[in-house]
């Protein structure tokens, strides 16, 4: 689990004093994995970890039972907590894998040297040791050349690595696109012929990548290379171009990922309903449900895609004339600026018109109290005035409220005359 903190910097300091106590206690001990790929990289690590020679249970009498999990103990992690700022770090202690049998998990573990624990990570970028004290770089997988070159390669044979563990195939479309590197030859042959076995990935962790893809930069490229090594029709297959697909999804995919690249504000649900412009509401809800999204995820992508299917072919003139009853939904719901933003983005990339974008952006800039006043009438009004239980009240509830709305009535007395009638 990665470390949860709100200061960098102290985030930064607890790693350090992690290492120095086990070095103090006379344990090899390094930063290890995408912490020194980051800093390598100038980039401020999202989290740390640690890979040291002491055992699980030596990390925990070391540091304490009280500021320790044990949670990955099995696979020799441990968590040290460390002060609220600075969140936690997982110790790992080096270890050797036996195979793995279910695509995730190795049958076992044994304790091995710092090299020999490098070799069983997924890409050289990854497999690389930093010693914080000193500086020193300590490089058994050759990550530092690949990180100059820009290359993802995957550690030894890349059919074994995907082998052990199948959501790799994805981390590496990931890591290849936010960092805007390439995938080595051998790696990506090994992600297309492999593609097939991500499905036996749970849908839950194949949503994670997806939503780290989405949400990140390299996002256009993710998706494209998602097509391209063939991943896209394993893991959204309900919109990917393919066998079974009408040709035309091909250009409509690429297009689709340019939008999402466009985005100021972007994320899985948005991303999945401008991959699925052009087809029904139904394969929405087919996708959502089968990568298991949580509930507001699903219904934000239903809603932008049937949003962008109203509104998405729209001119300026067009959207403008429309009754404000019609459009006030869109404008005063909770993902109204998101819908703005893909709209915008929509219009940038050739998909729909910059100025009808740009006015449906500025209406929902207005004060609330204009884009959603207060209803003139409620149903407990509509039964004490008379008006039948049932179906009855919510169809001249919805009558009253787009004549309010359009400006056709503007007082209580109005409303309710109008619900009698």
């Amino acid at each position: 689990m990665p470390a949860i903190h709100s200061d960098p910097e102290a985030a930064r300091q607890f790693a350090r004093e992690v290492v120095g106590r086990l070095r103090e206690a006379g344990h090899e001990a390094y930063w290890a994995g995408g912490c020194v790929r980051d800093e390598l990289l100038g980039r401020i690590p999202a989290d740390y970890d640690v890979a040291t020679a002491a055992t699980p249970e030596e990390v925990r009498d070391l540091f304490g039972r009280r500021r320790t999990l044990a949670v990955g103990a099995a696979f020799g992690v441990i968590t040290v907590l460390g002060p609220k700022p600075a969140g936690q770090v997982e110790v790992a202690t080096f270890r050797a894998d036996a195979p793995y049998t279910d695509g995730r998990h190795p049958a076992g573990v044994t304790f091995c040297s710092a090299r020999e624990d490098a070799q069983r990570r997924d890409f050289t970028i990854n497999g690389l040791f930093l010693d914080p004290l000193s500086g020193e770089i300590h490089d058994f997988v050759g990550g530092r050349a690949d990180l100059t070159a820009g290359i993802v390669r995957a550690i030894g044979v890349p059919t074994m690595r995907f082998g052990e563990d199948h959501l790799r195939m994805l981390r590496a479309i990931r890591f290849a696109a936010f960092f805007g590197f390439v995938l080595e030859d051998e790696t990506r042959q090994a992600v297309e012929q492999m593609t097939h076995l991500v499905t036996s990935v749970s849908p839950e962790r194949i949503a994670a990548e997806l939503r780290a893809m989405a949400a990140r930069v390299g996002r256009q490229r993710a998706f494209e290379l998602l097509d391209e090594t063939g991943l896209a029709r394993e893991v959204l297959a309900e919109v990917a171009p393919g066998p079974g697909q009408p040709h035309g999804r091909f250009d409509e995919w690429r297009q689709a990922a340019r939008v999402i690249g466009a985005l100021d504000e972007p994320d899985l649900p948005l991303a999945l309903a401008i991959l699925a412009e052009g087809c029904d509401a139904g394969v929405v809800q087919r996708l959502c449900s089968r990568l298991r999204l949580a509930n507001h995820e699903s219904k934000k992508a239903a809603w932008m895609h049937a949003a962008v299917a109203e509104l998405g072919g729209d001119a300026a003139a067009a959207m403008a004339a429309r009754a404000w009853s019609t459009l006030q939904p869109f404008v005063a719901h909770a993902e109204a600026a998101a819908l703005a933003d893909c709209l915008r983005a929509r219009a940038a990339c050739g998909r729909g018109a910059a100025a009808a974008a740009a006015w449906f952006t500025t209406q929902t800039a207005r004060p609330r109290a204009e884009i959603d006043p207060p209803p003139l009438v409620t149903g407990s009004d509509l039964l004490a005035a008379g008006v039948a239980e049932g179906k009855a009240i919510g169809a001249a509830l919805a009558r009253v409220r787009a004549l309010q709305l359009d400006g056709a009535i503007t007082t209580r007395a109005e409303a309710l005359a109008e619900a009698l009638r």
